[in-house]
């Protein structure tokens, strides 16, 4: 599972998920990319299930770049325990994704089996998606 080696501080606050990504909203590596339409988090778990998902369909044939990556922890206090006490303990950590976020980029396959690839990795997403090429986003 994806997660830091370290961190700053062991605990975050929630922050808010407003306004569209400005960072990470173009293609840059591959040829191929899914792009983000709505806010959500993403857990390291949603991130490893879509991974392995895309580099089934295309056989290990092309390049796959991961651009997000779960650096906020969420944490959780046990179950069946009383208000106070502090802050509960680190359960798992997630990715903020705004809308225009580009999560995967992919290369070295045909359009179609790109897009084939991008569909199976987005449904393994709790997020909508949306399968790009950079042809698409030149014009943008």
């Amino acid at each position: 599972m994806l997660m830091p080696k370290r961190v700053k501080y062991r605990r975050q606050q929630r922050g808010n998920r407003r306004g569209k990504a400005y960072r990470g909203s173009t293609i840059v590596f591959g040829e191929y990319g899914l792009k983000a339409l709505e806010p959500r988090w993403i857990s390291n778990r949603h991130i490893e299930a879509a991974r392995v998902a895309l580099t089934r369909k295309i056989k290990r044939g092309g390049k796959v770049w991961i651009r997000v990556f779960p650096d906020k922890p969420v944490t959780k206090k046990p179950a069946e325990t009383r208000m106070g006490k502090g802050k509960g303990a680190p359960e798992y950590w997630v990715a903020v994704i705004k809308p225009g976020r580009i999560m995967f980029e992919l290369e070295g396959v045909d359009i179609e089996l790109a897009r084939k690839a991008m569909k199976l990795a987005a449904d393994k997403l709790p997020v909508k998606c949306k399968f790009v090429s950079r042809s698409d986003l030149k014009g943008v």
